[in-house]
């Protein structure tokens, strides 16, 4: 025979009478103490809309038992036999853990259902603030998701993963409006600032620098509030290598020089900022401050740690190398050019080392056009013929922004070389040429 029990006046004081507000309630439960004490499976667990009317009609063959007792015990914070006992009182006292006593004066009676109502507002708060929509499965995929794109983004096509790291940073957006604990909040604004970074790295591979520079600042702005300065370091330095591929290297210094004020907590971000301001100083003919920055740069390197995520994010001695060849190609004087080459060869030589398939393309291709554009320099045509062809055969494959713009840094050179009219200058010019009718193709998959 059905019986009214406390379990409908619970519901309305919190307004779950509404078998689907009911479910979501429940169901989000259910995850979090799988998540909290197990088993795995409880994840999945939910009640039926039959089965809640029936706890509403107080149609009970027996208290429930198993997962559906444990979830209905934690989400009203008292015991099953309390939630189901016969209501013998208003709803405001039955909610109430503790009867009172009909006996006490009314002053007594009201003073006792205020306290009640205090702590059973307390136990609410403290549930919920115990809920998350984050667990540690969830963040060690993310994290997972992160090391395999920043490890791969350099040899695959950049649009593709743009579309990938796109639903990523999404997923880590939409998680940080949930409820979580302080250090997972933490590692989620860590995971979407360096989303967010690599997003700016794509849109500038692509062309976009506006786009790219949104993102890079949206970025900061997560690694600001992870308190992370490894990151911000690497996002400055991505800031003032933009701003150099823009033809604006004075503020590709002030942003090198920005990210110094962050000392990371691992990794070589800083060797990459004095690396970054060297190549822009030597772009302005600042050839003292370029040397010293270079100089800082291998100081550095000799205390630098390992780099974490790695991939994309570490600054390997290769890149090094080719951002002091690209300084001392803009000094432009013969010691320059001679030691320009020396360093180009050494950067394409480390970058060849891995297996093709972890090969930095861009960076490798950036290498070769500095030791093409010294070459030429020097009036070694066939030379730099040589590496201006592989490169262009490599950008069909990753089509990049400070590829191309190195292409036609390299063929105004040619045009400018007193050996413009050789075979081997019109030939590289033709090519290059050909490169860029190509560019608005869909990029290869």
């Amino acid at each position: 025979m059905p019986q009214t029990t406390v379990f409908p006046a619970l519901l309305k004081e919190r307004g779950w009478t509404d078998y689907h507000v009911f479910l979501r309630e429940y169901e989000k439960t259910a995850r979090h103490l799988a998540t909290l004490q197990g088993p795995t499976n409880l994840r999945t667990a939910t009640v039926s809309e039959r089965q809640f009317r029936r706890w509403m009609a107080g149609e009970l063959r027996g208290l429930p038992r198993g997962a559906a007792r444990r979830i209905l015990e934690y989400l009203f914070t008292m015991s099953i036999d309390r939630i189901f006992r016969l209501a013998e009182a208003p709803a405001k006292e039955v909610a109430s853990q503790e009867e009172t006593p009909s006996v006490l004066p009314s002053h007594v009676q009201q003073q006792d259902d205020v306290v009640s109502r205090a702590a059973r507002e307390s136990a609410t708060w403290a549930a919920g603030v115990e809920q998350t929509n984050v667990g540690p499965h969830t963040l060690e995929q993310l994290e997972a998701d992160i090391r395999r794109i920043v490890t791969s983004y350099p040899n695959r096509p950049v649009e593709p993963i743009f579309h990938e790291v796109t639903a990523l940073r999404d997923r880590a957006f939409e998680l940080l409006e949930g409820r979580q604990p302080p250090q997972y909040t933490r590692e989620l604004y860590l995971m979407a600032g360096y989303l967010c970074g690599i997003l700016a790295n794509a849109s500038f591979d692509l062309s976009r620098y506006d786009a790219g520079e949104t993102q890079a600042r949206v970025g900061f702005l997560c690694a600001e509030l992870a308190g992370h300065n490894g990151l911000r370091a690497w996002l400055r330095g991505l800031q003032s290598l933009m701003a150099y591929w823009a033809g604006r290297p004075r503020d590709a210094v002030r942003l090198a020089e920005a990210g110094r004020d962050f000392t990371p907590e691992r990794g070589t971000s800083h060797v990459r900022l004095e690396s970054l301001a060297a190549r822009a100083y030597g772009q302005m003919g600042m050839r003292s401050e370029a040397l010293a920055a270079m100089h800082r740069a291998e100081e550095l390197r000799e205390i630098a740690t390992d780099d974490d995520p790695g991939g994309m994010i570490a600054f390997p001695r290769a890149k090094e190398l080719y951002c002091a060849s690209s300084a001392m190609l803009w000094l432009g004087d013969d010691p320059s050019l001679r030691r320009a080459e020396q360093q180009a060869e050494e950067a394409v030589r480390l970058y060849e080392e891995p297996p093709p398939e972890e090969r930095r393309l861009g960076e490798l291709s950036l290498a070769r056009l500095d030791l093409a554009r010294a070459r030429l320099g020097r009036g070694d045509l066939d030379g730099a013929a040589d590496q201006v062809h592989v490169v262009l055969g490599l950008a069909h494959r990753r089509r990049i922004e400070s590829v191309n713009r190195g292409l036609d840094l390299m063929a105004r050179r040619i045009e400018a070389s007193p050996a413009a009219t050789s075979p081997a200058a019109i030939g590289m010019s033709e090519a290059i040429t050909a490169h860029r009718l190509t560019r608005a193709l869909p990029e290869a998959s």
